[in-house]
């Protein structure tokens, strides 16, 4: 499977690097505004494949996305000092329109998939300016907040993540709602398979895993300057359920009109949705405590007001 990444820094390249030693694309093409960084990384990641899978590796233009399943938009400019959040995210804004249309014109059948941060509100930008069907227009979303979370639960209870089900729903940021009422551990309710372990869930367990699931993105910036790896697989098991059509359970970001009806358009946030060969075809929403309802749709309402600073 041809994939295309825009933007070679940091998360760009973890994630091709992921995608080369998971063997999930069989084509990467690799774009940035820097053609020696795009080209080094290529050249570096040719270097990998010895020792993972044939994965044909190039430094291209636009025009070489033509054919691509998947393009995962990496790109986005990094905060200046001094510089809002809002005044950063009128500058990446400002970025995605000009990738957007490059890249639909040169390949109009890719699903793209929004990585750079604020990823919900850039996924809302993009999901307008592309014109792409719902579905093939999605980001990253909480996939890598759940991830911590079944990480972290996992340890608790001495079970392997994978035998979690829980999900991180909302902004991918600071109003992310833990969704803690439907926890299952190998199809026991949270509370129940804890008590069987002998590990008690009281509320100082509970708020040390929130405050873990929050805050594990600014500790790991606040020792090396950013994140990378995390997202960057994150990636690479998104495009696997492309590649394979595995009708996949992901928390994406994507339009939720379940969420603030009446206060206008559609505000893209995670929810859990069904993915497969041809993007997102089903949003589900969980069972959800009176609680985990209202911060969702505090949730919502923020990315809301953010989004109008942009007039989505």
């Amino acid at each position: 499977m041809k994939v295309g990444i825009i933007g070679t820094g940091a998360v760009g390249s973890s994630a091709a690097f992921a995608m080369v030693m998971s063997g999930v694309a069989s084509e990467l093409v690799l774009i940035d505004p820097d053609e020696g960084l795009a080209s080094a990384q290529a050249d570096d990641l040719e270097d990998a494949t010895p020792f993972s899978h044939a994965v044909r590796i190039s430094a291209d233009d636009y025009d070489q996305l033509a054919g691509a399943k998947a393009v995962a938009l990496c790109c986005g400019a990094r905060r200046r000092e001094g510089e809002s959040r809002l005044e950063l995210l009128a500058r990446n804004a400002e970025i995605f329109r000009q990738v957007v249309a490059k890249v639909v014109a040169h390949a109009p059948e890719a699903i793209l998939i929004v990585v750079a941060n604020p990823v919900d509100i850039l996924t809302n930008l993009v999901c307008q300016i592309s014109g792409l069907p719902t579905g093939r227009v999605f980001g990253t979303g909480t996939v890598l907040d759940t991830a911590r979370f079944r990480a972290r639960l996992g340890t608790l209870v001495g079970v392997s993540p994978r035998s979690i089900h829980g999900y991180v729903l909302g902004e991918h940021g600071e109003s992310e709602v833990l969704v803690w009422s439907s926890v299952a551990v190998g199809g026991i309710p949270l509370d129940q398979f804890a008590a069987q372990v002998g590990q008690p869930l009281t509320a100082e367990v509970r708020a040390a895993i929130d405050e873990g699931v929050r805050a594990a993105g600014a500790r790991i910036i606040k020792g090396k300057g950013a994140t990378y790896y995390g997202i960057g697989g994150a990636v690479a098991r998104i495009v696997r359920t492309l590649r394979d059509n595995e009708d996949a359970v992901l928390t994406l970001s994507a339009p939720s009109p379940e969420l603030g009806a009446g206060a206008g358009g559609p505000v893209c946030l995670s929810l859990p949705r069904i993915i497969g060969g041809n993007g997102i075809h089903r949003t589900l929403f969980p069972a959800l405590s009176d609680q985990e309802h209202e911060e969702l749709e505090r949730s919502s309402a923020i990315l809301r007001d953010t989004g109008r600073t942009l007039g989505l």
